[in-house]
């Protein structure tokens, strides 16, 4: 797919400076950039590149002026913002690579499900009983939906997703490759010989609007009631909701972050990776936790956390600089010891 320097200033309302007709097909960074890649330059840690740099097409912002001479080959398209515009011009060029409507065969459509217009639908993906598909889905090779499940308009959904039974997920969804909807909770109850008895797992999971699930992360339906990620949650690969847990609108968790049931989550939450969190406590409305840490008790107010049992920022610095003093201590502490065992020698 090639687009030419006016094309792209076109799109991002911005100036060419340069061969209007210059052309490319791929995209690079400015450092590695070669002929008939596009490329961008916003920070100017990276200006020393633009000199060199092989790309075709450069977006630059208009405050740009060049200090030396520019590859001859090189067109610039001047933008507000070139970071900004370079998202916009990689999210148009992700929409075009998009599947088109078709129904790919052997697929499998229930007679009950209602299936919205301008579906893809991929080899051996499965609709169950009752679902609903809204308009403009794709659902990629190998998807399985499960009875009764509703999934709405412009929802993504990749290869070799699960969705169990009932579950809703929202309109302008993305679900990557390998993500399960909707498995049993881990709900066990042991009884008087330690022996563990299932407890049955009768609820869903729903995603609002504008939810996105990274590869492999595992949502657990509800023991009763539901699992929900509220609008805008954005949740990376590999990470873990148990039953009942509950995420704010526009909070954010990244890869290997576990959450135990009926954990309750905040609005604007930021959780680093490999964190966990607790079942049964309330964590404040933009809250940061930082990478690691544990958090085991209720969060009443919005700060930063780290460390496990995690606790406030700046009091785990001050408790880092103690730590890492110890070995320091137990030298000085062994030598008084040596010194206070001399001098009752003496004494004696």
């Amino acid at each position: 797919m090639e687009f030419s320097a006016l094309q792209i200033a076109t799109i991002l309302h911005g100036e060419v400076v340069g061969n209007p007709d210059a052309v490319v097909s791929g995209l690079a960074k400015i450092e590695e950039g070669t002929s008939g890649t596009l490329s961008f330059l916003s920070n100017p840690k990276y200006e020393e590149y633009i000199y060199t740099t092989g790309a075709s097409i450069c977006i630059v912002n208009k405050t740009f002026e060049p200090i030396k001479d520019l590859p001859q080959s090189l067109t610039l398209v001047k933008v507000d913002d070139a970071y900004a515009c370079f998202a916009k011009l990689l999210d148009v060029y992700n929409q075009m690579r998009q599947k088109q409507p078709k129904i790919e065969q052997p697929s499998f459509v229930a007679d009950s499900a209602q299936v919205g217009e301008g579906l893809y639908l991929g080899a051996f993906a499965y609709i169950s009983d009752g679902a609903k598909i809204g308009k403009n889905v794709k659902i990629y090779p190998h998807v399985f939906i499960g009875d009764g499940v509703t999934i709405g308009d412009d929802t993504i959904i990749h290869a070799v997703v699960k969705i169990y039974a009932d579950c809703v997920v929202g309109a302008r969804c993305v679900l990557h490759a390998g993500v399960v909807i909707g498995s049993d909770g881990f709900g066990f109850a042991p009884d008087e010989n330690g022996v563990f008895s299932k407890v049955p797992q009768i609820g869903n999971v729903i995603l609002e609007d504008d939810v996105e699930v990274g590869a492999n992360a595992t949502i657990d339906c509800a023991t009763m009631g539901s699992t929900i990620l509220r609008k805008g949650v954005k949740i990376d690969n590999l990470v873990h909701l148990a039953h009942n847990v509950e995420i704010g609108s526009h909070s954010a968790l990244a890869a290997q972050v576990g959450v135990a049931g009926s954990a309750k989550i905040g609005k604007h939450v930021m959780v680093g990776g490999q964190a966990g969190i607790s079942g049964h406590l309330h964590i404040a409305d933009g809250t940061k936790i930082v990478a690691q840490s544990g958090i085991p008790n209720t969060v009443k107010k919005a700060d930063t956390l780290m460390g496990s049992p995690g606790i406030p920022i700046e009091d785990f610095k001050k408790s880092y600089f103690g730590f890492r003093k110890l070995p320091f201590l137990l030298n000085k502490i062994n030598e008084l010891e040596q010194k206070v065992k001399l001098l009752s020698k003496t004494e004696e």
